[in-house]
């Protein structure tokens, strides 16, 4: 008896079998499009069916509680689109797209000799998409150090912006400066408070662009605006490990010549 009672104690831990993952659940956070909302205390949205395990997302800026998937809209970055990942604690996954909705300008080289010379923002990150009515740099703080943004639309000239001394009376090749501009729109958010700010460079011709500078608009490409469908870039394992392909602030180069 006592030879076959170990023999039998094998012969059930051999029969147990480890259960198969199951599908995580979808994971949604009601509406693929997140408003911020006017008042005094934080924007957070959580998951409709909160899973445990772990959750992340892509770009960096979004604020989320990696346990319980709460966004915090009013910590993040708002204007973009970022794709939600989830992984249960038994490796099943789950994935979603969610705006936060804003505006963002997207990061580009503008050449001012060829008349290229105003930078209009981006709603949504759909470029198809119009921008609702709403109100730019009412207070006039951006406006006051130089910069010349519209207060109806939020488009900034550069050539007037250089003229009024943002960068200085006589920039030099590499200058730049970071300038925050406050916004409201009339959209799902009803016109609560909200901000970006932009990082303007300048440089005398497309040659004197320095190679980090070239760098990180490279690895950016195609990182902000995308399809719901599509799969990340390239550039987002490089993203990670740089650090140079944050979305924010977006990067605004000045070309003179």
């Amino acid at each position: 008896m006592k030879q076959i009672f170990p023999f039998l104690l094998l012969l059930l831990a051999c029969s147990r079998k480890p259960q198969a993952d199951t599908p995580a659940a979808p994971l949604s956070y009601g509406d693929s499009v997140l408003f911020l909302r006017p008042g005094t205390g934080e924007t957070v949205v959580a998951p409709v069916s909160p899973q445990p395990g772990r959750y992340s997302a892509f770009p960096e800026g979004l604020e989320i509680d990696e346990r319980s998937g709460v966004i915090n809209v009013s910590r993040s970055e708002t204007g973009l689109r970022y794709r939600v990942d989830y992984v249960s604690e038994s490796g099943a996954t789950a994935s979603t797209y969610v705006v936060l909705s804003g505006v963002n300008y997207v990061d580009k080289y503008f050449n001012l000799a060829a008349g290229d010379s105003v930078l209009r923002p981006v709603y949504n990150a759909d470029p198809a998409r119009s921008l609702p009515a709403g109100s730019f740099d009412e207070s006039r703080l951006a406006a006051g150090q130089g910069c010349a943004v519209a207060t109806g639309n939020g488009s900034i000239n550069l050539a007037k912006t250089l003229r009024d001394g943002f960068l200085g009376a006589s920039p030099q090749n590499d200058a730049c400066k970071e300038v925050e501009i406050a916004y409201t729109l009339n959209d799902g958010s009803s016109r609560a408070a909200n901000k970006i700010k932009v990082k303007i460079y300048y440089y005398n011709t497309m040659a004197d662009v320095t190679s980090e500078i070239r760098q990180t608009l490279q690895e950016r490409e195609g990182m902000i605006l995308r399809t719901a469908s599509a799969p990340l870039p390239a550039s987002a394992t490089t993203a990670r490990v740089t650090g140079r392909a944050k979305p924010r602030p977006p990067c605004i180069i000045i070309i003179a010549h």
